[in-house]
């Protein structure tokens, strides 16, 4: 069951509830995967995404790259969507809308499990052309890194401006 859990966010008066948080979760363009740097820090990278409307988001990348260096190093991520943002340079603020995900970066998956990310993934960004992405895939799935979000929790804010 998702965990849904904002009793970090300090403003409690700019809580996203829970039914808006998954829906900016599900309709979101990108995230941002931030992790520990390899080399100490931290390393945060936008990256296309699908959630699968549970517990897990998925991620594809190439097979190799700082990405996985970090990953490899430690799993723990942060992953952010924003969503639609609006500044008011006369009220000197910005409307906005974020969730913020706690998880786990897995690697290593197996066939099954990648193809079906893919056809995800395909249904979010080329609905009309599933089929032909599916060939696609096929072509540069030997090349093609499939990572799996574990979410441990997700919170949510937004600030809307009248």
């Amino acid at each position: 069951m998702l965990r849904f859990d904002n009793a970090a966010v300090r403003r409690r008066d700019r809580l996203l509830e829970a039914e808006a948080a998954c829906e900016l979760l599900r309709e979101g363009e990108f995230g941002v995967l931030s992790m520990q740097a390899e080399e100490g820090g931290a390393y945060g990278v936008p990256v296309s995404y699908v959630w699968d409307g549970d517990e897990r988001i998925y991620l594809h990348c190439a097979p190799e790259g700082r990405k996985l260096r970090c990953l490899d190093r430690c799993a723990a991520v942060s992953f952010c969507v924003v969503g639609h943002t609006k500044v008011f340079p006369g009220k000197f603020t910005t409307a906005y809308e974020s969730v913020v995900v706690s998880a786990r970066a897995v690697r290593g998956l197996g066939e099954k499990e990648r193809w079906s990310a893919l056809r995800l993934l395909l249904g979010k960004y080329a609905p009309e052309d599933c089929e032909l992405g599916m060939h696609y895939a096929e072509k540069s799935f030997a090349r093609t890194e499939i990572l799996r979000l574990e979410i441990l929790s997700i919170s949510g804010k937004s600030k809307k401006i009248k």
